[in-house]
């Protein structure tokens, strides 16, 4: 053996520094914060967006040509005995779908209904450009963003995404509902008073009544007119009406006078509701109701 000169208790002596040294460097901070980092990278590799179980989505056009995208919560358990599903309809449901679909499939009870959302394309929760011209009436001069799509958007879902949906899966035909909130709170009330029948319930959260000098009164007064004559059916119409408590003052009055006005149809049959959602403005209304639409669309439909 080669003597470098070293004696055994010098070299003896090397030896455990240089063993120290290497078990001081194995496990230092630096050398534990590569191994971390190196398993974080590991461990969250992006897999792309979540994507919510017992959904569909379908791509669907109007008779314009504009795309909608229909969001579709899937029915779960068994066929309920009337033969159908019960159906409840979303607007705005870029929105307002996902936390309706969460709450339906976290209890049992419900998990029998489909939930269809009308979503545009994009991201964005509102789609403040295409929801003007659908939820509005004709206006006197042309306006920017459009107005006026009222009825066409209506014919969109009678004649293209009810049949659609009702192709898909057995639909219970006298539990359909439609659900809208600010602009499609007032889609929904017009519907009621131009297409009863179209809907069996209609679910309006903080309605813009005030909208165009307060158009939808004349259809209000026609409709009520139509049901004291029984040219309109009320026993197969129900109403909910929904404000924050939070919400404008005027919107709660003529939300509140509203109900007031039609109670007194109650006795052609037809069934209506109204309720103040307390610490809620206008925005929050809709994500402090989803049970509470999920009871009356489903359950007793007439709190």
């Amino acid at each position: 053996m080669m003597n470098l000169g070293i004696s055994f208790p010098m070299r003896w002596w090397l030896g455990l520094v240089i063993l120290l040294w290497g078990g001081w460097v194995q496990a230092s901070p630096a050398a534990d914060a590569h191994v971390t980092d190196q398993d974080t990278t590991e461990a969250f590799q992006d897999e792309g967006p979540v994507r919510l179980d017992k959904t569909r989505e379908w791509s669907m056009h109007n008779a314009r040509g504009e795309r909608y995208r229909i969001f579709i919560s899937e029915p779960e358990g068994p066929l309920p005995y009337t033969g159908g599903y019960p159906v409840l309809y979303v607007l705005d449901g870029n929105a307002f779908f996902a936390s309706l679909h969460e709450a339906k499939r976290a209890q049992e009870r419900f998990q029998q209904a489909i939930i269809v959302g009308i979503a545009y394309p994009g991201e964005a929760t509102h789609n403040f450009r295409r929801r003007a011209y659908d939820f509005s009436p004709p206006p006197g001069e042309p306006t920017d963003p459009p107005q006026g799509g009222q009825d066409e958007f209506l014919d969109f879902m009678a004649q293209q995404v009810m049949p659609a949906v009702a192709r898909q899966f057995p639909v219970n035909h006298d539990q359909e509902t439609l659900y809208g909130h600010s602009f499609g709170g007032m889609l929904g009330l017009y519907a009621l008073y131009t297409r009863p029948g179209l809907f069996d319930h209609i679910i309006a959260a903080s309605p813009s009544l005030w909208w165009a000098d307060r158009y939808l009164l004349p259809h209000e007064r026609a409709f009520s007119q139509a049901v004291k004559s029984g040219r309109v059916d009320g026993v197969n119409q129900s109403l909910s009406l929904m404000v924050g408590d939070q919400d404008s003052l005027q919107e709660q009055q003529d939300a509140e006078q509203l109900s007031q006005r039609l109670s007194g149809l109650s006795a052609y049959g037809l069934r209506s509701s109204f309720y103040r959602v307390d610490g809620a403005d206008h925005m929050a209304v809709p994500f402090n109701i989803e049970n509470r639409i999920l009871r009356q669309v489903l359950e007793t439909r007439n709190e």
